[in-house]
């Protein structure tokens, strides 16, 4: 997955200055000698000064033209960190040539289709983190995990369904106890390779997946090039990754 921001910064003026109005100090018999009165309003500040620096306090606004008209499903906050745990897929030259033949063809029936950058099997949801519980995270995750054997996927995991719910359940506990959002009941595993904005489904079933299937069926060894070695967890929180090595 991309590591590039997802938001840009806007600039605010300085209504968070602060202000202040200085009062003539009174003394015996009024004002002092040569004093002159002071001015009633504040002088207007220069819209070039008011613009000089940028504001501080208003976070990031999403603008989804910048990443492929994607919505984030949570808020930006300052402090907090997207993260989320998945197990990586190294996609070799044969899987990527199967993916050329895959891409088009469903493009055909959804053309706004975009190939995925990398590719992964996922753990969990993705959770928000406040920065100064990441490393505590992550040690919980490597606590849990450090037991697990090697496993084996494909696009849709048909063998090893069970280990998977396994390393869900170590993950959900870790979630728990953070109070975060556990993974989802019943969950199929699968590695995706394109996705596009909205609700598609209704395009891609039916006859496109019948058809996609038969390419895979028809491609050379797909069988023994959907397999892959899992030999790892990766957590990522914002642009941070953690690796945690399957025995």
């Amino acid at each position: 997955m991309s590591a590039a921001p997802l938001v840009g910064y806007s600039s605010s003026g300085s209504e968070d200055e602060a202000e202040t109005e200085a009062c003539a100090r009174p003394g015996v018999g009024g004002r002092h000698r040569g004093q002159s009165p002071l001015p009633s309003q504040r002088l207007p500040v220069p819209d070039s000064v008011l613009h000089m620096f940028p504001g501080t306090e208003e976070g990031p606004e999403d603008d989804s033209a910048k990443h492929g008209g994607r919505v984030r499903t949570f808020p930006h906050e300052r402090g907090n960190w997207a993260t989320h745990v998945y197990v990586p897929y190294e996609a070799g030259e044969d899987f990527l040539e199967l993916l050329d033949a895959l891409l088009p063809h469903a493009q055909t029936y959804v053309p706004r289709l975009v190939r995925m950058e990398a590719f992964h099997v996922s753990l969990s949801q993705s959770v928000v983190l406040r920065h100064h519980w990441i490393l505590p995270f992550v040690q919980a995750l490597k606590d849990r995990v450090a037991s697990f054997q090697r496993t084996f996927v494909g696009l849709e995991v048909t063998s090893g369904h069970a280990q998977f719910l396994d390393l869900v359940s170590e993950v959900d506990r870790v979630m728990e106890e953070f109070e975060l959002p556990t993974f989802y009941q019943d969950p199929s595993f699968h590695i995706s390779l394109a996705w596009c904005v909205g609700d598609a489904r209704l395009q891609l079933e039916g006859q496109c997946l019948r058809e996609l299937q038969a390419i895979v069926d028809e491609f050379e060894d797909s069988e023994i090039l959907l397999r892959v070695r899992a030999g790892q967890v990766r957590c990522k929180s914002g642009n941070k990754f953690f690796s945690m090595p399957l025995k």
